[in-house]
Order: structure tokens, then C-alpha cells, then sequence
């Protein structure tokens, strides 16, 4: 029998198969909140969570532990409060203090939240008390790469000896949304520890599913006002970060390890939200400013237009009256010339159309596409590497940015925003490190075509210099002519792996994922989206036309060496294979179910792409007409179906040998109630034999067992 895994070599010890296996996004668990609430109520019990368990586990393994309270113990708020409360709905601000973990960033976007209400209120239900059906058990939304999953944990939170919160409190102590919140936000990423270093960028979209813009202050654009203006008003949640510096003091907060200020009052690379901006007439003339909030809710600026400045005394009295407030909650004003100095950068979220005003939702649309670089397949590298010979093969999305009809600036440039976000594989945040990745963004011809390797050398992109960053999501605004464009998204080192999910945000467009490229006899051959499949039935029909020897090979070389990487999906070997003039069977109508396509796909697609490369494809279809062969000396009576004798006989013209007892088994799942086995039943059963029999031999080192690990 002819090998049928080429690329998986015999070594000396075990192999673990899994290694050369995609790593997937590990989704979080899934919990339903209200069949567990209802079971511990009429169970007249108190949930316990065994998925994050009040265990040391759930805390880490760094450098948080070093920081924990000796004698650390876990308690539910009746144990430490008598009348613990859920949400205080009467307090406008946060009012939640920072705990061991260095989460400011997750403390500044939840910050922002606060000001808008029907957002906070998405993620953190509000029909959850300590009272009405209350059963040590609570839930949290949170937008988690692409879907909006419900986080479920118990109420037992950890404290020190005196019943202190040792993460986030709130200032009123028998208030506990804050604590639960980042209970379930450490689950979902896997551990306390996993928060400790972190994005406020990142927290905005797990709490809206939004699309990020950043701004660099340093080079901030001449309209900067103008762009913070236009974000107020369009319910955009606004964060920013200090950078870090010289410090000149040493604070030691109640909530708080000792915490570094600068000599401005400023944290040093803390994170602050952006409350609201003013502009207001002085006596010199107009001042832009800009409101901020340490979330911590205390140590405040104390430069120009600080609650103690003196350029409160240019402004009329009641604008000072108006704006002006005199105590230490936090929240401060400051110039937007001192805000660009003092500040590294500014994130704004721009909200989902159904997340923003109705007015402006009805102006705004949005699209998702899911996709992933595969080593070998679609992991092309960025054009800055190996000089960008294999660029081509990264996934490409056709974009067509649409003129909006009721628009003054329809006639002009179009605003679009485009993200591409990175999944990592492990259920640890802080374990995965980011790789860089980025986009390229090309004018296009409206096509549904895949573009090939030459347009990349003569063409540049519309973002000339295109960023690669090793973060969890790179977005960025352009404005954009009508027309078509194609997006390439990619790490920027080839033959690295990784899901990513692409979004694009503008007024009017299309999103679809380009179809594949096919090379014949030279010239480019680009098929429209199902082109493809109707292309591989003339191909397959000629193969079965002029199998015989050196035609076979001469016909693979001559069709498909200078092809990159068409791949089909299972829908699409369907289609192909039931399509085909199957050569001396025309007795009967072969049939390929969409699962027995789909088992086929599942044994033969080594790098879990979900799809058949050429590669792949060729050694299924070497098979298939070789137990074609088989199929029909055996089936003597011409049913079209093996009995079990027949199929005896036919594995042993194979060349393998199976016991009776496996043989029989192997009808059993395969055949039908008669224990017949059809041409279709066949091809899965020989393909699981062969290639189950390989891995073995490829495994084993005794020829008697091997050892598997959990993932093999």
C-alpha cells in the first residue's frame, strides 16, 4: 500500500500530534445563569463556582501572590456587611477603589461607562440583589472577540484578616457590583493575575464590542478638538494614559499600595478617563479644556485650570460657577495644550450602530469577518519580509465603500474605520503574547477575486507605511473616495499562526473575503465566488478521463504544481465528487453525503484549516480511484454494496490486515442495517483504517502500543 501521510516522518521517539494542529482560541465556559440560579433555590443552597473556585488557582502563579495578605480568605458580602447592596443606582459616579491588582486600565473604561447608563446596565444586569432570590450567584456580559458571551461566578470574594476586600472596593463598603465585575472579567481571562497588566483600549471593547481609535498626542492631528468634540456627541467613550516619569512623591491610598505621583499631581502611567470638554471665554480669549478622572476618585492635577488655579478668576462668574468645583473627588480640568503634553495617548471607542443614539445608529453600519493565518497555507508574512514573495496568500476581504445619498460629504471622502484583532490561543490573557500584526489597504477594482502575486509588487497601499503592532488590536481611520479596495490582513512575519477577527465601521459598505486564485497553463485564471468548484469538476472529469501511469502525473504537473493554495471546503468536495462521471460505474448513482464529506476532510486535514489544499486533495483522490478498483472486483453480485464477506475480501486486496472482529465492528459503524457496506461507507472506512494504521506505525516504538498524551 502506498504511504498515505508523506509529511508525517518516522521518528525514534513519540511524536505528539497535536503540535503541527492549529491552536484554536480557547472559548470561555459556558454557564446558564438562570437554570443554575433556579437549581440553588430550590436546592436552598448557596452557588459555588467549581469553574474559578475561591482557590488560590484562580488568583495566578506570578507576581500577585507576593502580594496577597497572609491568612487570605474568601467570603461572601453577607459575612461582611449586614446589609451588603448590589448596585447603588443613586451614585453618579464610580466610586470604586483599586485593589493589588494594577488594573487602573479596567477601572478607566469602566469609568466611562458610567456615563452612559443603558451601556453599564448590558453589562452588568441590573435585576441582581442580595436580597430577592438571592443565591450567592451573579452574572456579567462582556463582548469577548466577536459574540457577547455571560460570564457566571459566585459571590465569594477574597479578603485579609480584617475583612478587608483585597481587590476592587468601593468606597461605601456595602457596596460589592465593582468586586463581582472584576471577578468575572478575571474569569473570563483566567486568573487575577491575568489583570494585572493591561489596555484601556482593550477594556472599552470588552465592555461595548466597539472599535477602537487611538491617538497619538505627540503628533496629534490639527483637529483634535474638533475630533473630541464630534466624539462627545456621539456617545464615544474616551480614555487616555500619562506616560511614565520622574516621580517626586510616594502615596500611600487606603485601596492602594504605595502609589507614585508626579510632582503635577498627575500618576505616573496611570490611566484616566475623559469626562467632558468646555470651551470657555477668558479675558484673553478662548481656552479649550478638557475634563478628566482618576478612577481611584482622589489625587488630582495641580496645574493650570486645577480645582486651586488661578485662570478660574479670567472665566465670567457663572461660567466659574458652572464648571468649577472645589473638591477632591478625582475629576479635574486641564487646557487641551497641557492635556497633549502631559498625556502619551488618547483612545476613543466609537459604540456599534446599536449601541449609539437611534438617530445615530440609523447613520452608521458595521461588519465582522472571522478568519485565521495558517502555517503553510494562509500565514503570508508582511510585505516587509522575504520581500514580500508570499504576501499574497494572507486572507484578502473586498471592500466597497458605498457614496451615502443623504449626505452633504457624499460627493467628497467617506470615513471608514477598520480593526483587525488577534485571538490568542491559551485560556491565560497574559500567557499569550501578542504577535505584531496589521493591514494593508488597497484600491481595487470591484472584483470577487483574490488578488495574485504581481499586483503587490506594482502596487502600493493607501496606508503607505502600513503598523504592525504587537497588541491585541490595530485599527485605523482613513477617508476614503467611493470605490472598491481589498484589505490584507497579516502577522508581519510569515508562517505564524493565529485567528483574527476584521471589522469594518463606516456609513455605507460591503464586506465579503475575496475567492481563491487558480494558475492554468500560465495564465491567470481568477473564478468568481463557486467558479472555483466548477473549474475542479472539468479538472476531475479529465483526470478520470486519463488516469493511467505517467498521464496521472503528467496532468498533476502540468494543472496544479504552480498552484499556491486553492483549498476546498467539505460543501465543496461534496459538490465535486457527485459531480464527477465516475469511470465503469454506471450501474448505480454514487452519492457523497455532506457528513461522510465532512469525516473525509476531518482525517485528511492535518493542519485543522477546515479545508483540502491541492496537496491534500490529491492524495484523497489517488485513493479514492484505487478503491474504486477494489470496490468493483469485489462487488460480484453488482448492488452496488459489499456484504461482509466482500468487504473481508477487499481489505485484504488492500494490503491490510484487520481481525474479524475489527472487520466486523468496522460494519457496524460504517454499513447499513443489513451490515452492507455502500462505495461512499467504504472510502471513509479504508481512509480511517489507513490512516489510524500509519499514525501508529509513525508512533510507536516497540511495534506493540504507544504512549499518547492528553492532546494527541
Amino acid at each position: 500500500a502506498m504511504p498515505f501521510l508523506p509529511f508525517l516522518k518516522k521518528k525514534k521517539s513519540p511524536v505528539p500530534l497535536g503540535r503541527s494542529i492549529f491552536q484554536k482560541h480557547t472559548p470561555p465556559i459556558k454557564q446558564n445563569y438562570q437554570a443554575l440560579l433556579e437549581e440553588c433555590l430550590r436546592n436552598k443552597c448557596l452557588f459555588t463556582d467549581d469553574n474559578f473556585p475561591a482557590h488560590i488557582s484562580s488568583i495566578g502563579t506570578g507576581a500577585l501572590l507576593k502580594k496577597l495578605p497572609q491568612n487570605l480568605r474568601w467570603k461572601r458580602p453577607h459575612d461582611l456587611h449586614r446589609s451588603p447592596v448590589f448596585y447603588a443606582a443613586n451614585r453618579k459616579q464610580l466610586d470604586l477603589c483599586q485593589g493589588l491588582v494594577e488594573n487602573c486600565w479596567f477601572l478607566a473604561a469602566l469609568e466611562a461607562l458610567t456615563f452612559h447608563q443603558d451601556i453599564l446596565a448590558a453589562v452588568v444586569p441590573q435585576n441582581q440583589s442580595f436580597e430577592r432570590k438571592y443565591a450567592g450567584i451573579f452574572h456579567f456580559r462582556f463582548w469577548h472577540f466577536g459574540e457577547w458571551v455571560d460570564v457566571v461566578v459566585d459571590d465569594l470574594l477574597p479578603v485579609n484578616e480584617s475583612g478587608e476586600l483585597v481587590f476592587v472596593s468601593s468606597v461605601y463598603k456595602n457596596v460589592f457590583w465593582g468586586a463581582l465585575l472584576e471577578k468575572a472579567y478575571a474569569k473570563l481571562y483566567g486568573s487575577y493575575e491575568d489583570l494585572q497588566i493591561g489596555q484601556v483600549s482593550e477594556a472599552l471593547v470588552d465592555f461595548t464590542g466597539g472599535v477602537n481609535i487611538r491617538i497619538n498626542l505627540a503628533v496629534a492631528p490639527p483637529d483634535l478638538w474638533d475630533i473630541l468634540t464630534r466624539a462627545t456627541y456621539s456617545r464615544s467613550l474616551m480614555c487616555c494614559q500619562t506616560r511614565l516619569g520622574v516621580y517626586f512623591l510616594s502615596v500611600s491610598l487606603p485601596c492602594v499600595q504605595a502609589t507614585k505621583v508626579l510632582k503635577n499631581g498627575l500618576v505616573a502611567g496611570h490611566a484616566y478617563t475623559v469626562t467632558g470638554i468646555r470651551k470657555v471665554t477668558c479675558q484673553y480669549g478662548p481656552e479649550n479644556l478638557v475634563r478628566l478622572r482618576n478612577p481611584w476618585g482622589k489625587i488630582e492635577w495641580k496645574g493650570d485650570w486645577s480645582d486651586s488655579s488661578y485662570k478660574w478668576e479670567l472665566l465670567s462668574p457663572k461660567e466659574k460657577i458652572l464648571l468649577r468645583k472645589k473638591k477632591e473627588d478625582g475629576e479635574f480640568w486641564m487646557s487641551l495644550r497641557d492635556f497633549k503634553i502631559h498625556f502619551v495617548d488618547l483612545t476613543i471607542c466609537k459604540l456599534t450602530p446599536d449601541l449609539m443614539s437611534p438617530e445615530d445608529g440609523k447613520k452608521w453600519m458595521y461588519s465582522l469577518k472571522t478568519g485565521r493565518w495558517v502555517k503553510g497555507s494562509t500565514a503570508g508574512g508582511s510585505l516587509g519580509f522575504c520581500n514580500g514573495e508570499g504576501f499574497w496568500l494572507n486572507p484578502q476581504y473586498c471592500l466597497n465603500v458605498l457614496p451615502v445619498e443623504d449626505s452633504k460629504k457624499s460627493l467628497g471622502s467617506c470615513n471608514v474605520v477598520i480593526s483587525l484583532m488577534q485571538k490568542h490561543s491559551s485560556k491565560h490573557r497574559n500567557q499569550a503574547p501578542h504577535l505584531f500584526i496589521g493591514f494593508s489597504l488597497y484600491k481595487h477594482q470591484e472584483s470577487n477575486r483574490k488578488l495574485p502575486p504581481a499586483f503587490f509588487t506594482q502596487c502600493k497601499p493607501v496606508n503607505k507605511h502600513p503598523v504592525f503592532l504587537d497588541e491585541r488590536e490595530v485599527t485605523q481611520d482613513f477617508h476614503l473616495e467611493p470605490g472598491a479596495y481589498v484589505i490584507v490582513p497579516s502577522i508581519l512575519e510569515p508562517q505564524r499562526e493565529s485567528e483574527f477577527i476584521l471589522r469594518v465601521f463606516s456609513r455605507k459598505h460591503v464586506l465579503w473575503k475575496a475567492s481563491l486564485v487558480t494558475v492554468l497553463d500560465g495564465d491567470i485564471f481568477l473564478p468568481r465566488v463557486n467558479d472555483f468548484i466548477y473549474l475542479f469538476f472539468n479538472i476531475l472529469k479529465e483526470i478520470v478521463d486519463r488516469y493511467e501511469g505517467k498521464i496521472w502525473e503528467d496532468f498533476f504537473t502540468k494543472h496544479f504544481e504552480q498552484v499556491s493554495n486553492p483549498e476546498i471546503n467539505a460543501v465543496q468536495l461534496q459538490r465535486i465528487l457527485n459531480n464527477i462521471s465516475w469511470r465503469n460505474f454506471q450501474s448505480f448513482r454514487l452519492c457523497f453525503s455532506l457528513d461522510a464529506c465532512k469525516g473525509i476532510l476531518a482525517l485528511l486535514d492535518l493542519n485543522a484549516s477546515g479545508t483540502l489544499s491541492i496537496q491534500e486533495f490529491r492524495v484523497l483522490w489517488k485513493r479514492l480511484l484505487f478503491y474504486l478498483a477494489v470496490f468493483q472486483r469485489r462487488d460480484t453480485s453488482r448492488s452496488g454494496k459489499l456484504d461482509l464477506v466482500e468487504l473481508h475480501a477487499a481489505v485484504q486486496e488492500t494490503g491490510i490486515s484487520l481481525s474479524n472482529e475489527v472487520c466486523n465492528l468496522m460494519a457496524i459503524r460504517y454499513g447499513d442495517p443489513d451490515l452492507k457496506i455502500s462505495f461512499e461507507s467504504f472510502v471513509c472506512f479504508m481512509l480511517r483504517v489507513e490512516i489510524m494504521g500509519e499514525a501508529f506505525r509513525n508512533l510507536t516504538q516497540d511495534g506493540k502500543g504507544i504512549y499518547l498524551r492528553e492532546t494527541e
